[in-house]
């Protein structure tokens, strides 16, 4: 009897004196082993059939997350490779002060947004960065494209990504190189086919619907994330409606002789008094972009600097530009950077490559919602080609390149009152 007591009492001192653990620390610092899927397992835990709540603590440890202690999600971090660490209540104290004293905040993430990716249903001679990611962090979205937009199903999705697309309706200004290859020839009857459907006179003016659906999108609340041609041919489409900066040998008709003068900026995203390339043969579509002296350039004179923000009073920027590193890499793309004086006062520059007049990575609002673009075409291959294998992000876990596509598909899940400071 003595014994039984004598173990009881063991148990429950036991019992008493085990730490008690309050939650679960992803961490995104260089401890953590995989970024990228970090990101996807956040992700998981805010989908509705997993039920929790997050936080993400800017500028601690380079943007982690903090779950409640939950046992499917310590099994998830598991299966992905993902590093976390359970920490007590009073460790959960101390990151609060350390926060609370420091360039640091929380931001409350409540649900995982529904996500779009723009994207031809054949197959494209170029891989997607985004579409990469997405998989690799094991993030679930659909793909839409001119159909979906034009009959109203944006409305559907929280995020909407765009990435080598065309919307000037040029075909992305390959008809010099490719207009004779299969790929080409495939795409743009595939084009001609919607435009037979929905009644439009050419790929422009379908295209031209296209990005005015976007930009209602946008206004009336949508999370738009643009990388690559889709940054600048957007605003060059909004900007040109009912206004033909198209060659003839692409759609049949001259380009208006005094379109520049027609250009009405006000209606764009990010970019105002730009001018266009409108000769074919020329693989460029502004002067918003200024890539072509990058291929004359080194590889670290593209490299770009992330800016440092408020976090308590800039959560927004603060939020997009987590990351263990604030130097990366830089890469080129059909649009690589952003000429700095074409860019509206209000637009937020987030990267920009040091000592040259080019932003990388910029932000703003439109109506209730908010763009962001990222020039480039592939954080990880510094001068992608039309034909090349994509990207594989096994090798690639811990980009920090990578890292800021990833701020945004996690972006839209913060809590609103957040997102309106």
């Amino acid at each position: 009897m003595k014994k039984a007591y004598l173990l009881i009492l063991s148990v429950v001192i036991c019992a008493i004196s085990a730490p008690s653990f309050a939650g679960i620390l992803i961490p995104m610092d260089d401890t953590q082993k995989d970024h990228l899927k970090a990101y996807g397992l956040a992700y998981w835990a805010l989908e509705p059939q997993q039920g929790l709540t997050g936080k993400w603590l800017l500028n601690y440890r380079d943007g982690s997350f903090l779950f409640e202690d939950n046992k499917q999600l310590i099994l998830q971090a598991n299966l992905r490779g993902v590093s976390y660490e359970i920490v007590s209540p009073a460790q959960i104290k101390q990151i609060e002060e350390t926060i609370a004293i420091n360039n640091m905040d929380t931001v409350m993430l409540e649900k995982a947004p529904k996500i779009a990716v723009y994207s031809p249903p054949i197959f494209k001679p170029w891989d997607d960065a985004v579409m990469l990611a997405l998989t690799y962090a094991e993030i679930p979205y659909d793909t839409i494209f001119d159909e979906e937009v034009l009959t109203g199903k944006l409305s559907q999705y929280d995020w909407l990504h765009l990435h080598h697309e065309d919307f000037t309706g040029q075909m992305g200004k390959f008809y010099s190189v490719y207009r004779h290859v299969p790929w080409y020839i495939s795409v743009q009857e595939m084009n001609m086919e919607i435009v037979r459907k929905f009644e439009f006179p050419s790929i422009p003016q379908l295209k031209s619907a296209v990005a005015e659906n976007i930009r209602q999108y946008v206004i009336e609340g949508g999370f738009l994330f643009a990388m690559c041609a889709a940054t600048d041919t957007l605003d060059i489409a909004l900007a040109a409606k009912g206004v033909d900066i198209v060659a003839s040998e692409l759609d049949g008709t001259p380009v208006d002789p005094d379109y520049l003068s027609r250009l009405d900026y006000s209606r764009c995203f990010a970019f105002e008094n730009f001018s266009l390339i409108t000769r074919p043969e020329i693989y460029e579509f502004s002067d918003i972009d200024i890539s072509m002296e990058n291929y004359k350039n080194a590889h670290e004179k593209e490299d770009f600097t992330l800016f440092e923000f408020a976090a308590k009073y800039d959560p927004i920027p603060t939020m997009l530009t987590q990351c263990h590193r604030r130097t990366i890499k830089g890469f080129l793309g059909q649009t690589t950077s952003f000429d700095k004086s074409k860019i509206k006062d209000h637009v937020v520059i987030m990267g920009e490559v040091k000592g040259y007049n080019k932003a990388k990575y910029i932000h703003g609002t439109a109506g209730r919602g908010t763009f962001t673009f990222y020039a480039g075409h592939d954080p990880e291959d510094y001068a992608h080609e039309v034909g090349e294998a994509p990207t594989n992000l096994i090798f690639y876990k811990n980009s920090p390149g990578y890292r800021l596509i990833l701020n945004n598909v996690l972006f839209p899940a913060a809590k609103k009152e957040k997102l309106k400071t």
